[in-house]
């Protein structure tokens, strides 16, 4: 009976995992490291429900999956990998103005349900011009604050009547409730006034790729202030990082992988100076990259809607030796997983691996055990 097959598979899998939890430093890898699925530009939606298995197999601890309009709906994947999975926490990134909140408060609540108390909720702040391209509202904090707002009272059990910078919504309430906890709220966050925002009003904050360990301990130290002084505990708010790992690659995949991705971020005004300012580098390289004649072609252009990660390998040169040492995890799998140590001892509770896919990571997570284990988590 192909009933029979499922539920005895299932038992397998549940012992291998409970055999498998362990193994010295596997606890600590589960609660302290999750990957992206389905990064960049996708074709086959399907692969992110594989990508999701292979991560809960080798012993990571979540899925974060991000908002693309096509082929990566948030939500419709969340239901389908939680379905697929049996233990690991699921994030969905959204942007907040694309729904009205009854919808997103809604999705979150039975996602809830349906993973059995493992979904988050990430808010992203998308570049206003995108936004404004597509007809909606700006994700401006003061937006997003009001939105958290409804969503928490909408989990509560209440029933919301608001007039304000969002709309006029005369009666919001979910007829029917979850019972368990409520969805934390993540904040992706990199300037002063974000982070301090995140510590104000969520849960947790994603930390940008490419924050040093002395970025990822001055970013710490604003959100934990920012949330005592709002009254909150500060140790509430679960710092996680976003972190560019490229264990045992090819020196020319490394560098577009690495280097290539680092210039899109780098080459943006205002954005790469925040990374650079938490960081406390040299913004003189800023200009420099800014200088470089592919950059400069763009006339504001983003460069990843430019060029491939590999056609921008030559501007990647112009970074510094450190910016890649102490922004990234590169090497070999022992050494990445010893450099992602240094995030965890500067403040950051959680790191979300980037870069490499599920299916590559099996050494890095071994060497992570054994990282971990050293440190006695």
């Amino acid at each position: 009976m192909p009933g029979t097959w499922i539920m005895s598979d299932n038992r397998d899998q549940r012992a291998r995992m409970t055999e498998m939890m362990q193994e010295p430093g596997a606890q600590a890898l589960f609660d302290k490291f999750g990957t992206y699925i389905l990064p960049g530009r996708v074709d086959d939606p399907r692969r992110g429900i594989d990508e999701a298995l292979e991560a809960e197999r080798i012993g990571l601890g979540a899925v974060w999956i991000s908002e693309r309009f096509a082929l990566k709906e948030p939500a419709v994947l969340a239901g389908a990998v939680s379905e697929a999975t049996s233990r690991i926490r699921i994030n969905g990134t959204f942007y907040a103005t694309m729904r009205h909140p009854l919808v997103t408060a809604s999705i979150a609540n039975m996602m809830q349900a349906m993973s059995d108390n493992r979904f988050g909720v990430m808010f992203a702040r998308a570049v206003p011009a995108y936004m404004k391209m597509m007809g909606a509202p700006a994700i401006t904090m003061e937006r997003l604050a009001d939105y958290i707002s409804i969503f928490r009272r909408l989990w509560d059990g209440e029933d919301v009547s608001y007039d304000g910078l969002l709309g006029k919504f005369p009666s919001l309430k979910l007829t029917d409730m979850h019972k368990g906890p409520k969805p934390p709220i993540i904040f992706t966050a990199i300037g002063p006034k974000s982070l301090e925002f995140a510590g104000q009003h969520c849960d947790g904050v994603l930390l940008h790729p490419f924050v040093s360990p002395t970025g990822v301990k001055n970013s710490a130290r604003i959100v934990r202030d920012a949330a005592e002084k709002a009254g909150r505990d500060p140790m509430s708010v679960r710092i996680y990082h976003n972190i560019i790992v490229a264990p045992d690659l090819p020196k020319d995949e490394e560098d577009a992988v690495v280097r290539g991705r680092a210039i899109t971020y780098f080459e943006l005004p205002g954005f790469g100076d925040l990374i650079v300012e938490i960081n406390e580098w040299d913004k003189g390289v800023l200009d420099q990259i800014r200088a470089h004649p592919k950059i400069a072609g763009l006339n504001g252009k983003p460069a990843d809607q430019a060029y491939t990660r590999q056609e921008l390998v030559d501007v990647g040169q112009l970074l510094p030796q450190n910016w890649i040492d102490e922004g990234a995890a590169v090497g070999t799998a022992a050494r990445c997983a010893d450099q992602l140590m240094t995030y965890l001892d500067a403040g950051a509770d959680e790191i979300l691996l980037h870069g490499a896919g599920p299916k590559d990571m099996g050494p890095l997570t071994t060497e992570l055990k054994r990282a971990l284990a050293a440190k006695g988590l």
